[in-house]
């Protein structure tokens, strides 16, 4: 055991010295923006909860419901204990918000991506993937064994050079993107990718964690473009402006048949708790019934770049690039002094010499508490 302690220690002080350990902070959180950490009072500028579901009178009573009559776990993998109601329903509603002819649910959206895409794409085909979709694309293309060529960041002409280069090769081509890039709030140019998919008979699949109940009048980066765009495969989560957890496809019927038998994290996994699958669907209850609250995230955040004079927000999520790891951990203390929980993000996460403040929007966030944040910001950060 020697051996493996000294392995742990060692890589440990490795992070350590380029300031890039990181550790959990106990927090508690009391509604969607509020938390106590280390015995103070923080506005949370840092959660996906972008529309403060996840403490949401309606999902709370509608998954007490659920505990209550069904119990609190599922069992066992959906295909040996049979498909809880629950999870047909919450799987019509959201192939009816994406317009798609069916859907399935996974345990988390990361196991979703493990689990689609080595299930429709194997050892002799192609995936091109942006440079910065997040890790679970990356981790499912790689795990389908197939060529995995990246193309630069949203670049359409980059990624119809490598299709035309490469298409003649590869029975089948997987494009994936996020919908909204986590870490930097833009849009994918879905369009644009929409369309050479289509030119060479490629499949395009889009992570829409952070578009679903935000943008495109909460129904996602899919319908945030102003045209109708033809996304086979939209993947996205529970867990973020649903309030929940779980990830989920929306697709064909056809496709969704052939995942529920080739998906192993679909076959191999115990199905979501019963409360989890009824507050999603309380949950997009409220997302349908009002649009314009699904709008408010968007709007605050675009309330915030304009007081710093920074581009225009497309997502709720705006990144403040610092450049080096230690500069922003010292940029995130600076905030939590005065009362504001941003998280320095830090490669691996991001590119190196890319770290950054990344400043998340909340429907509930105020906003006189928006502005003086901006206040802060400016002077206590961009103009030192």
């Amino acid at each position: 055991m020697r051996s493996l302690e000294e392995f742990a220690t060692k890589k440990l002080a490795d992070l350590d010295r380029a300031s890039l350990h990181r550790a959990l902070a106990e927090t508690d959180r009391h509604d969607g923006i509020w938390v106590d950490r280390n015995g103070r009072r923080l506005l949370a500028f840092c959660c996906n909860d972008y529309l403060g579901l996840t403490h949401h009178p309606a999902l709370k009573a509608a998954a007490v419901a659920a505990t209550e009559r069904h119990g609190v776990g599922s069992g066992a993998s959906r295909l040996v204990t049979g498909n809880h109601p629950l999870f047909g329903e919450l799987e019509r509603r959201l192939a009816r918000l994406k317009g798609t002819e069916a859907a399935v649910v996974f345990g988390s959206g990361y196991l979703a991506n493990m689990g689609i895409i080595p299930a429709l794409i194997g050892r002799d085909d192609l995936v091109l993937i942006d440079e910065l979709a997040h890790a679970c694309l990356w981790g499912g293309a790689r795990l389908s064994r197939a060529t995995v060529l990246p193309f630069r960041h949203s670049n359409v002409a980059h990624a119809e050079a490598l299709i035309a280069e490469h298409r003649s090769r590869h029975p089948r081509v997987l494009v994936a993107t996020d919908g909204v890039f986590s870490m930097d709030g833009d849009l994918a140019p879905l369009p644009e990718l929409a369309a050479l998919a289509k030119r060479y008979d490629a499949w395009l699949l889009t992570d829409d964690a952070h578009g679903i109940g935000v943008v495109g009048g909460g129904r996602g980066s899919t319908f945030a473009h102003g045209v109708d765009v033809d996304v086979p495969l939209q993947m996205g989560t529970l867990s973020k402006a649903v309030g929940g957890y779980g990830g989920y496809l929306c697709a064909s019927s056809a496709v969704i048949d052939l995942i529920h038998n080739r998906a192993r994290t679909f076959v191999y996994s115990t199905g979501l708790p019963p409360a989890t699958a009824a507050a999603a669907i309380a949950a997009l209850d409220l997302i349908e019934r009002d649009p314009a609250y699904a709008a408010l995230p968007l709007a605050k955040a675009r309330r915030f770049t304009r007081l710093l004079n920074l581009p225009e927000a497309t997502s709720a999520i705006v990144p403040l690039v610092v450049g080096d790891a230690e500069a922003a951990l010292r940029a995130s203390t600076i905030l939590e002094a005065d009362g504001y929980l941003v998280i320095a993000i830090r490669p691996p996460t991001v590119p190196v010499g890319t770290a950054r403040l990344r400043f998340t929007f909340s429907a509930g966030h105020p906003d006189g508490e928006i502005e003086r944040l901006a206040a802060v910001v400016r002077e206590r950060i961009l103009e030192r």
